[in-house]
């Protein structure tokens, strides 16, 4: 069964989905990051333009199927049927992502200051408890 966690009170998800990213690919795990349409062009900026030391090697869904299948980090805003892994998907949508079942864990992300994206999370947490889904909660105001 997929793992789930909520990371609440992050600052901003494109910076959180980064940092994330980075900590991730250095584990040598492999990440879908299921992102807005509006977000799709700062995350992919942000995360070409991170430190060096950071590099942070990363394609969209649609790109070449050999990218695709070399790339430890794949970017998506439309359905994830046609996708190389299934490792880790990272949520930054407001809906619970379709084939979510399918990947060995799941992270959503929660901003601080968005009561609209707040509530959507109390909407995909009851979806997922009432599918039997043992939840993690991490509060990052509180590091934890």
């Amino acid at each position: 069964m997929t793992e789930i966690a909520f990371h609440f009170n992050a600052p901003d998800k494109v910076t959180y989905a980064c940092r994330v990213a980075r900590k991730l690919l250095r584990q040598g795990q492999r990440l879908v990051i299921r992102t807005p349409l509006a977000l799709m062009d700062p995350l992919d900026a942000m995360l070409w333009n991170m430190a060096p030391q950071d590099f942070v090697a990363h394609c969209r869904l649609g790109d070449a199927p050999e990218l695709l299948q070399a790339s430890p980090i794949v970017l998506a805003h439309d359905d994830a049927c046609e996708l190389p892994h299934r490792q880790v998907l990272l949520n930054l949508e407001g809906g619970v992502p379709p084939g979510f079942g399918s990947f060995e864990r799941l992270i959503e992300v929660v901003v601080a200051d968005d009561e609209a994206d707040r509530a959507a999370a109390r909407v995909r947490w009851r979806h997922y408890v009432q599918r039997g889904y043992a939840l993690v909660r991490h509060d990052l105001a509180q590091g934890v």
